[in-house]
């Protein structure tokens, strides 16, 4: 599992956004608030969590990470967000009327035990998503550019890991306990500010962070070359239109 520990403003300022590429999904499959309360489990940056109050639901969230939590009382103090994360959370069972998790059950060392636990906590619609493609292509292409082997995260014990796919998410929430489960890939563009993509990698963000951290100094000054070469291949007015996938699951209650 990747060490998120610290990079709480440079995935504020590069990967949130993209991470909410998947909101209006999210949004469609849980329909008008209605009054209801939501929480947001790991939540990040809060940017989420202040969508989806925005939106008008009741929201609620929590967050293990403590950097991720300062950037979020600072740039969105009406988002009271807890020191609290997967697999154990501090709510009675039927706390809440929604819980939703976007990219969590992919970086949790037990993904049944904590989809399980987002089922416990909420007496409605649990919402969880999952790469089925994530931003690591664009990065094994920079690596391959720069002559350096990938980043390979640690991998889950078998009888934990699941098909990334949104057949293989759903079934992974049934085999946890989740009844009425639908899932479907979303698709979207991001169109990411290179600087800010770069301040990630400096950053410690994700994949691309964890490797750089472990560079020399020559392997850095390649790979930082070969970013600026595939940076200057793709960009589109200053842009990199880099394409995403997504599993989007709703588990409905009885």
């Amino acid at each position: 599992m990747k060490d998120w520990a610290g990079v709480g403003a440079a995935y504020s300022a590069s990967y949130a956004a993209l991470c909410a590429g998947t909101f209006p999904a999210m949004q469609l499959a849980l329909g008008a608030p209605r009054g209801r309360s939501l929480l947001d489990v790991g939540a990040g940056d809060g940017r989420l969590a202040a969508a989806w109050a925005d939106a008008g639901w009741r929201v609620q969230a929590c967050e293990p990470e403590a950097s991720m939590r300062a950037v979020s009382r600072r740039d969105r103090p009406q988002i009271v967000t807890i020191d609290a994360g997967l697999p154990d959370l501090p709510f009675a069972d039927g706390a809440v009327d929604v819980v939703v998790a976007n990219f969590v059950l992919n970086h949790v060392g037990s993904p049944r035990r904590s989809a399980a636990e987002l089922r416990r906590v909420s007496r409605g619609p649990v919402v969880a998503t999952i790469w089925t493609l994530s931003p690591s292509w664009f990065w094994a292409e920079v690596a391959e550019r720069a002559g350096v082997a990938p980043f390979v995260g640690a991998k889950l014990p078998a009888d934990e890991e699941f098909e990334r796919s949104a057949a293989g998410f759903a079934q992974m929430l049934r085999d946890a306990g989740l009844e009425r489960v639908t899932a479907a890939e979303h698709g979207w563009t991001w169109h990411a500010d290179p600087n800010a993509l770069w301040r990630s990698v400096e950053g410690g963000v994700a994949g691309a962070g964890a490797l750089y951290a472990r560079l020399g100094h020559d392997d850095r000054r390649r790979f930082r070359a070969a970013f600026e070469l595939v940076v200057d291949e793709r960009s589109v007015e200053g842009h990199l239109p880099l394409e995403h996938r997504a599993a989007v699951a709703v588990s409905m209650s009885p």
